[in-house]
């Protein structure tokens, strides 16, 4: 199961305690890069996060990769399942 993951830090809330997480947040990345958990990362321009692909087996196991995250409890996060979509019929189903 694929995720694309939002994440969004509020600068008015950054504190000594924020700013170590956020220097945690790469190499927690990179463990789940060499685990097969994360497909990728990118920072959003113009933004104070970021977007991750995960690639899962549960939403369990999202929750979980989630919540273990340095930045967990100072994030806000957009969670967006993705499908597949090679062509219409992945997603809209074969018509009559």
């Amino acid at each position: 199961m694929k995720f694309l993951v939002l994440w969004h830090f509020d600068v008015t809330r950054l504190t000594p305690e924020v700013i170590r997480a956020i220097a945690e947040q790469p190499k927690y990345g990179k463990e789940l890069e060499a685990d097969g958990k994360l497909e990728c990362r990118y920072h959003v321009v113009g933004s104070h996060g970021g977007a991750w692909i995960y690639n899962v087996s549960s939403n369990e196991e999202l929750d979980r990769l989630l919540a273990t995250s340095p930045v967990y409890n100072f994030a806000s996060y957009q969670v967006l399942p993705l499908a597949e979509m090679r062509d219409p019929y992945t997603v809209a189903g074969k018509s009559a």
